[in-house]
């Protein structure tokens, strides 16, 4: 905000769309074959999904008591309703 003397709101708005952006990056390239194997760009998306999860609205690993422990408890508590017609 210092460096390029703007507003904390117009700072935000840069900064998510750098996020997009980056999304976009990471889709494009899960698209496309590279040397790199599959397996290893998987590990970087599911880190960079779930990083997203953790931050996207406020920081929800530092405090962890909104979000993300629902998010918890539907992963590992919750069961999954399966109906056999």
């Amino acid at each position: 905000m210092k460096q390029y003397n703007t507003t904390r709101e117009n700072a935000i708005k840069e900064l998510l769309k750098l996020v997009e952006s980056a999304w976009k990056d990471i889709n494009e390239e899960c698209l496309n074959p590279t040397q790199v194997p599959m397996k290893f760009v998987l590990r970087v998306v599911n880190l960079t999904r779930m990083m997203d999860v953790l931050y996207k609205e406020k920081d929800s690993y530092t405090q962890s008591g909104g979000i993300l422990k629902d998010y918890i408890k539907a992963l590992l508590v919750d069961k999954v309703p399966i109906e056999i017609s």
